[in-house]
């Protein structure tokens, strides 16, 4: 008999996946053959602890920095945001990816866009969990989960590198 799932890891291997509701939103649209839907929603399911209904939505330079400056006042566009609005009893979130940082960081780490895509969409919905990074412990466990979840899917630790 196989034991009940407590989390997105043992709910993969028992073969059940989280409930998800994704709106995929390809503003830039550059990189649109590595974000196939069903990629996507594979890599947010990996990550997830339960049922969720997420809006991925990938931007470009101008859209990124707007909004990393109007939400965490910081003058530039990043890799991702993740902006949670409720965990119960369904996580409700939106995962901001900007298309030209993620590919700058790729080419800089040498790795593959979709790898990357697929590291900072499992990083944003663990932090739309409550996953973070600011201290040394929070870090390493954060770090730690992204690279199990990413093991799970067939990428390499991006920790590693």
């Amino acid at each position: 008999m196989t034991p009940p799932a407590t989390n997105a890891a043992d709910a993969a291997r028992a073969g059940s996946r989280p409930a998800l509701r994704l709106s995929l939103q390809l503003a830039d649209g550059r990189h649109r053959g590595a974000l196939g839907r069903a990629d996507v929603a594979r890599w947010i399911r990996a990550a997830l602890e339960g049922p969720a209904e997420i809006t991925l939505r990938v931007v470009d330079d101008a859209e990124g920095r707007r909004l990393n400056r109007e939400f965490r006042g910081i003058d530039h566009a990043t890799n991702v945001l993740t902006f949670p609005y409720a965990t119960e009893p369904v996580l409700s979130a939106d995962l901001v990816l900007c298309a030209p940082v993620v590919e700058r960081e790729a080419a800089e780490q040498g790795i593959e866009i979709a790898a990357h895509y697929a590291h900072l969409t499992v990083h944003g919905t663990l932090h739309a969990q409550g996953f973070d990074h600011e201290r040394a412990a929070e870090a390493k466990r954060m770090e730690a989960r992204e690279s199990e979840i990413l093991a799970g899917l067939g990428f390499a630790d991006p920790y590693s590198r």
